[in-house]
């Protein structure tokens, strides 16, 4: 359910609102409006009835049920997009596209600092390296690990770039976040609820995958897990669903992404090279998300991707990132976006 206050409720009658929801059982997210403020109260469903008489409390307008089953992430609780700061540098959500951009796995020092340099030089927002790598094969590389996220640190320190990296483990939570500025949740780990909570309870931004085989409404439900948790920094990214096609990685849903839009006030952005998995289908995928209406991009890019430890065959060369984000320009002006 949600409680509507009234456009001048005072702050004693929306603190004793809360305490209402809480007596009840609930709890309270309180959503501050532009010209109101809203509660979203959590819980079991079966209770319903007894926040319906929270109307006859001073300052309240309307209390309205919410029937889809992600409530906190949907737009009937918060109409207007949610913007994420990242670091008080950049703001992911808002009119402007975001682009991260950065090699899949941090190899070393002289890897990660460079890409930074070609990334940052080209124009990008965000610097992208995974320290812990979840793959396939148990004999592939699975990452530096600390010394990773140490590296990485570094290359945020000497090139100024806000720093996104994966979180695996839940007890790697606060390691991880001590050296990022947001935290992604691959794929593989868009329903690993444990780790979801304990994301939940940190203020860190996270970047939310779409899973492999994963529906829309399964896809919110998870980011609904990291909201009821506190957490309101949560960035949705659409990576490719698995389908009968094999020309491709995945299957790039440029679909969900007016539907996200419409169901979410969450930010959503695209990762075209994990959903095509060649560099050659990176530029043009990227332009269509741009298009579909996406607040931003991840992309990979690699100094040397014929000698990267992971996912070269999908990383862009230095020159061909900087020929994208030169011709990103236009997709971007005419879809309304600096």
């Amino acid at each position: 359910m949600i409680i509507v206050m009234k456009a001048k409720a005072k702050k004693e009658e929306l603190e004793e609102v809360v305490k209402k929801i809480e007596k009840l059982g609930y709890k309270p997210h309180i959503i501050q409006g532009v010209e109101r403020s809203v509660i979203g109260a959590v819980g079991d469903e079966r209770g319903k009835a007894k926040l319906q008489s929270l109307e006859v409390l001073s300052g309240v307008d309307k209390v309205v049920p919410i029937l889809k089953p992600y409530k906190l992430a949907s737009r009937d609780i918060k109409p207007e997009g949610t913007v994420v700061s990242i670091d008080g540098r950049v703001e992911i959500g808002g009119n402007k596209i975001v682009v991260i951009a950065g090699p899949c796995s941090v190899e070393s020092e002289d890897q990660i600092i460079e890409s930074a340099h070609i990334v940052k030089e080209a124009g990008a927002d965000i610097l992208r390296g995974g320290a812990f790598k979840p793959r396939t094969s148990p004999y592939s590389f699975q990452g530096l690990e600390k010394k990773g996220l140490i590296l990485l640190a570094k290359a945020k320190e000497k090139v100024g770039l806000p720093v996104v990296t994966e979180i695996i483990n839940p007890k790697d939570v606060d390691l991880v976040a001590e050296y990022s500025d947001i935290m992604q949740v691959g794929a593989r780990n868009v329903q690993n609820f444990a780790l979801l909570k304990k994301l939940g309870r940190h203020n860190k931004p996270i970047l939310l995958k779409r899973g492999m085989s994963t529906t829309v409404e399964e896809f919110l439900m998870s980011a609904e897990y990291i909201l009821s948790e506190g957490n309101k920094n949560v960035i949705l990214c659409e990576r490719g669903i698995r389908t009968f096609e094999t020309a491709t990685r995945n299957t790039l849903d440029l679909s969900c992404i007016p539907v996200l839009k419409e169901r979410t006030h969450l930010p959503v952005i695209v990762d075209p090279s994990h959903a095509t998995g060649f560099w050659s289908y990176v530029a043009p995928m990227s332009y269509a998300a741009i298009a579909a209406g996406a607040d931003g991009l991840m992309i990979e890019v690699h100094p040397n991707p014929e000698d990267a430890e992971s996912d070269g065959i999908q990383s862009l060369k230095p020159h061909k990132f900087t020929a994208l984000m030169e011709n990103l320009k236009a997709y971007i002006a005419a879809a309304g976006r600096i």
